[in-house]
């Protein structure tokens, strides 16, 4: 007998044989997209606040002008020349007759009635020491004294906000400790500090690092409330949220807790405390220097700058306006860069 499958036609099989499968086409595989930093978020809406931009600019300008000014303008701000003294700042060759100023920026020695010099673009005091020189010093002690107390406000008043806001036993001590320095008068108490801690401090570490040490201490104790409360209130509303649960209920430890789950949380609010207490340490710095209450006079900063040129309001603006000038651009820079990272830190309006 023959097989039928033998004599079937070319191409047919059997009703109970399998056809064989077709091939499939395999789907591309797509490669898994990298996650994208949150911070590029926070920039990209940063970049939407012009202002914060803009006081971004500023600052970053201000700081470059103080840190690697004195490698481009090499005079000592404390060198006294009093050949020089007195001298007004080269703008003001803009005061004479149309025809006198061209004359009188390019060779100023023989500007008629006019003391000026490039050798002193800023002017001197009257002592003649260069403007500019101690502008650029002043800048490098101002911002050192409002970096370095708002990084001790913020050291306080974040430890007292988790605190208070995380153990429940603390809270009504802490924020009423909080509340007493609230109330006092700062001014006051700052002028008070001063004249009772100077002269010792001043004996002990030097004139200028006495001053240095209490001018920052006495800003960044007086600094730290409105941070402890940001951060406390925060903490609060943090620590029932399911995560810091779910951690709870596993036995995670209130120092881990506090560490791993609470502080990254609580970043948003403290940067922004952080660029507006720069700001204002800035501002306390130079109203205790106008006061007479500051570093001394061969120590210069803003402040002090300010102060020692109202005597000569008169006869030099110019000496009022530059400190003047600096300080309002420092500040008002850094609440456009506070301004801007809370909107960008902000879940609810990143990616409007």
């Amino acid at each position: 007998m023959t097989d039928p499958a033998i004599n079937a036609p070319s191409g047919a099989t059997s009703a109970g044989a399998a056809s064989p499968a077709a091939p499939v086409a395999e789907a591309p595989v797509q490669a898994r997209a990298t996650p994208r930093n949150q911070w590029w978020d926070v920039w990209d809406q940063f970049r939407t606040h012009r202002g914060a931009l803009l006081g971004l600019a500023c600052f970053l300008l201000i700081v470059v002008m103080v840190v690697l000014g004195p490698l481009l303008w090499r005079l000592d701000a404390t060198f006294i020349d009093i050949r020089a003294k007195n001298t007004r700042h080269i703008v003001a060759c803009f005061g004479l007759d149309w025809g006198a100023i061209i004359s009188c920026f390019l060779n100023p020695a023989e500007a008629e009635g006019l003391k000026v010099s490039w050798a002193h673009p800023l002017g001197t005091d009257q002592l003649g020491r260069d403007i500019l020189a101690r502008m650029i010093s002043g800048g490098q002690v101002s911002l050192a004294v409002g970096m370095t107390a708002m990084a001790l406000a913020l050291i306080v008043g974040t430890g007292i906000g988790v605190l208070a806001g995380y153990f429940k036993r603390l809270d009504g001590l802490l924020m009423r400790f909080t509340d007493l320095f609230l109330a006092l008068p700062l001014l006051p108490l700052l002028l008070v500090i001063i004249m009772l801690f100077r002269d010792p401090l001043r004996a002990a570490f030097g004139p200028a690092e006495g001053i240095f040490i209490l001018i920052v201490f006495v800003i960044g104790i007086t600094s730290w409330m409105q941070t402890a409360r940001i951060v406390r209130g925060d903490v609060l509303a943090l620590k029932e949220r399911e995560f810091v649960l779910a951690a709870r209920s596993i036995g995670t430890p209130s120092r881990r807790m506090v560490t791993r789950h609470i502080l990254p949380n609580v970043m948003s609010p403290i940067m922004v405390s952080a660029t507006l207490g720069i700001a204002n340490a800035i501002i306390t710095e130079s109203a205790l220097s106008f006061l007479g209450l500051g570093f001394p006079s061969d120590f210069p900063t803003w402040g002090r700058l300010l102060f020692d040129g109202t005597d000569y309001l008169q006869q030099y603006p110019e000496r009022v306006v530059w400190p003047g000038v600096f300080i309002s651009l420092a500040v008002l820079s850094v609440n456009y860069i506070g301004d801007g990272l809370r909107d960008a830190l902000d879940p609810r309006i990143r990616g409007r």
